[in-house]
C-alpha cells in the first residue's frame, strides 16, 4: 500500500474556461481507521461538466467548496481495510470520492454504492452511475416518451445523452442526437441505433433540425443550452416536454448569461419545461441500475468510456471534456 494520498485541491475559483492553475497538488498521509469505518482506494475518477460550476459554488444542490478544499468528484474505488462488516476488504464501491486517492467512510458520512466485485469499474462509473442515473431518469420521469415520438438529445456523444437517447429509442421513439464531430455523429447512428445526428460543429443546425424533425420535436433532452436549446424551442411540437439536464455551453461563458428568445412557444405548444437534480432520485437508483443493466445484458444499451491514464491528468482531462474531446463518458484511471 502507498503511503502518499495523492490529492488535487481548489486552488482558484475559475474564471473562463478553466485552467490547469486552478488546481493545487498536494501530497498527505493514507487516513487511518477506527472501528465501524473503511478505507476506500481510489481506481477511477469522473469528469463531468457540473464540475465547473462546484469550482465557483454555484451549483447549490451541494455542500460548497473552498479554495484549499479537495475538489469533489465522483469515483469508483476498492475497499482495501475495513473494520465495517458491510463494506468488507475487497468490495468495489462508487460515491463521491474527490480527487484523492484515498477516502475513509462509514457509509454514511459518505454514502457508497456497492457493487459485484466483477463489475467492469468505467460500467459503475459511468452508464451504471450518475450520468446514467441522469439520463433513466430525467428521460422517462420527466420526457414521458410515448412510441413514435420524435426525441432530440444535445451534447448526444457524451455520457448523458448517448445514454438518453438510446433509452427513447428502446422506448419506440424516433432519435436524433446533435454532438460535435463526424465521429461522434457516426458513433450515435451508426453504433448507436439513432435515427440522426447532427453535426453542429459543420451543420446548420436549424435547417438539419427541420428535416429530421419535420413534424416538430416531442421531447428535447437539453445537455448544452444556449443557441440549440433556442432552436429547439422554436420547433417544439404541440404538448412537447423539454427536460433541461445540463447547460455545458454557459459554463465557463464569461459575462451575462442571455435567456432563450423562443420559449414562449412554451404557452404556444402547451409545452413543459422542467429542470432537475439526479441525487433526488436516489432512493430509485437500485431500480434503474437493475432496468439498465437488463439492457446492457441484452445489447440494447451500450456504452463507451474515454479513460485518461494517471492521476496527474486530471486537470487537463476536465478541460479536454470542456474542448469536446471525450466520446461517452470521461474518467481517468488514477
Amino acid at each position: 500500500m502507498s503511503t502518499i494520498n495523492r490529492q488535487f485541491r481548489i486552488a482558484a475559483r475559475p474564471v473562463g474556461m478553466v485552467k490547469e492553475s486552478d488546481f493545487e497538488y498536494a501530497e498527505g498521509n493514507v487516513p487511518d481507521i477506527a472501528d465501524g469505518q473503511a478505507r476506500i482506494r481510489t481506481t477511477y475518477l469522473s469528469l463531468d461538466p457540473s464540475m465547473r460550476g462546484q469550482m465557483e459554488n454555484r451549483a447549490d444542490y451541494v455542500a460548497p467548496l473552498a479554495i484549499g478544499d479537495v475538489m469533489r468528484a465522483g469515483g469508483v474505488g476498492v475497499v482495501d481495510a475495513s473494520r465495517n462488516k458491510e463494506l468488507p476488504v475487497g468490495a468495489l464501491v462508487a460515491g463521491s470520492l474527490g480527487m484523492q486517492d484515498y477516502n475513509v467512510t462509514d457509509g454514511r458520512s459518505l454514502p457508497v454504492r456497492v457493487y459485484p466485485a466483477d463489475t467492469d469499474p468505467t460500467v459503475a462509473l459511468g452508464v451504471l452511475g450518475g450520468t446514467g442515473m441522469t439520463a433513466y431518469f430525467g428521460l422517462l420521469d420527466l420526457g414521458e416518451p410515448k412510441p413514435g415520438q420524435t426525441v432530440v438529445v444535445s451534447g448526444a456523444g457524451g455520457a448523458t445523452g448517448s445514454v438518453a437517447g438510446q433509452i427513447a429509442r428502446i422506448k419506440g421513439c424516433r432519435v436524433v442526437g446533435l454532438a460535435g464531430g463526424a465521429a461522434k455523429c457516426a458513433w450515435l447512428t451508426d453504433e448507436l441505433g439513432f435515427d440522426a445526428a447532427i453535426n453542429y460543429k459543420s451543420q446548420d443546425v436549424g435547417a438539419a433540425l427541420d428535416a429530421a424533425c419535420p413534424n416538430g420535436i416531442n421531447i428535447y433532452f437539453d445537455n448544452v443550452g444556449g443557441e440549440i436549446l433556442d432552436l429547439c424551442l422554436a420547433r417544439i411540437a404541440m404538448n412537447a416536454r423539454v427536460v433541461i439536464c445540463g447547460g455545458i455551453s454557459r459554463y465557463n461563458a464569461q459575462g451575462p448569461i442571455p435567456g432563450p428568445r423562443n420559449y414562449f412557444n412554451l404557452v404556444f405548444r402547451r409545452a413543459r419545461m422542467e429542470g432537475f437534480i439526479v441525487l433526488d432520485y436516489a432512493k430509485r437508483f437500485p431500480e434503474a441500475t437493475r432496468q439498465m443493466q437488463q439492457w446492457i445484458d441484452s445489447g440494447e444499451l451500450k456504452h463507451r468510456a474515454t479513460v485518461v491514464e494517471g492521476f496527474r491528468n486530471l486537470p487537463k482531462a476536465l478541460i479536454q471534456l470542456f474542448q469536446g474531446e471525450n466520446i461517452g463518458k470521461m474518467m481517468v484511471k488514477v
